[in-house]
């Protein structure tokens, strides 16, 4: 009973501060947005606004859930129950530090490629569930670009792993002691992020939302809590990506160099400065670039990021081998 309360108490001193920076997160995108246009942003709920994320959890929590009258209801409900769960599960593995780590698996790279990819049945089952032509579009598009980008994403993360020698998160971070993955490996982190931006189905990849073609996307027929779980699980997914880009380019929690008065700063700390750096980058990549056309989504998948990032993988592996610096 007392391991079962440890872990539960584990498991909140987790999730309690993803929730709160997620709904942070989108009173932030409102006001960096406004800034960007030139507008004033959410003001009026609280000093500066910063009461809003709590008036739209209320505002969705008490709205009416209606139910489609065609739809398979058991699985239109658990499909934004799947996509909520699966993106908060994924953090048990991120490491904040070097001892702070809900579990510290051996193989931490490959249960969070495992997680993101069982990403898409929630997608795909509310589609389907819908018994809506516009939804089921929405979640065909969506479950097409998250594969293609996955292909890209597991050869990027394939590169690290021949860098580092590790699959455990941690292991990672510490090799990037005497200099960031970001330097040699800058044309994998570049096309590491805009997958990011294509698995997570933001801006300029937001194609399964396209209002003008699909209204809403997957998530058209859906209100209330249904709708706030598709929500939570996008911008929790965000985070996570960001995060994870910090534990495989930019050292995870080290600083920048080698200093002493920066060794200093706690590094939940510098890993906290990195998450929200490529996160505020996820809301200026939204306020500036238009929306791709499909045929060019998937040209850039398939035909770019992966004959390049095949092309790295067997570079870095030759060159691993040629100098014996396999780890």
């Amino acid at each position: 009973m007392i391991l079962i309360l440890t872990i539960f108490c584990k498991v909140l001193v987790l999730a309690v501060p993803v929730l709160i920076t997620m709904a942070y997160f989108t009173l932030i995108e409102r006001k960096v947005m406004a800034a960007m246009q030139r507008r004033r942003g959410p003001n009026v709920v609280g000093i500066y606004g910063l009461l809003q994320p709590f008036a739209d959890a209320l505002k969705l929590l008490v709205k009416e859930t209606i139910l489609p009258t065609r739809a398979n209801l058991f699985l239109f409900i658990l499909a934004p129950v799947i996509t909520f769960v699966l993106s908060l599960v994924g953090w048990a593995a991120i490491p904040f530090g070097s001892d702070s780590v809900l579990s510290d698996l051996n193989v931490g790279i490959l249960y969070l490629f495992a997680i993101s990819s069982l990403g898409v049945y929630g997608i795909i089952l509310s589609g389907w569930a819908s018994n809506s032509k516009y939804a089921f579009l929405g979640a065909l598009r969506s479950a097409a670009q998250m594969i293609s980008y996955e292909v890209s994403i597991g050869l990027v993360i394939i590169c690290v792993l021949l860098c580092s020698g590790s699959l455990n998160l941690i292991s990672i971070v510490e090799h990037q002691r005497e200099v960031w993955y970001v330097v040699p490996l800058f044309p994998l982190f570049i096309i590491f992020f805009i997958s990011a931006l294509a698995e997570t189905n933001r801006t300029p990849f937001d194609l399964p939302e396209a209002e003008g073609e699909l209204v809403a996307g997957y998530n058209v027929e859906y209100s209330s809590m249904g709708f706030a779980l598709f929500f939570l699980g996008e911008y929790i997914n965000m985070i996570l990506m960001s995060a994870l880009t910090v534990i495989l380019f930019f050292g995870g929690w080290l600083p920048p160099v080698d200093v002493f008065v920066l060794n200093y700063v706690p590094g939940v700390i510098w890993f906290s400065i990195k998450v929200i750096f490529f996160m505020f980058t996820f809301v200026w990549v939204r306020s500036t670039l238009p929306r791709y056309r499909y045929d060019q989504l998937m040209r850039l998948g398939w035909k770019v990021f992966l004959p390049i990032s095949l092309a790295w993988v067997l570079l870095v592996a030759s060159i691993l081998m040629v100098f014996d610096y396999l780890p």
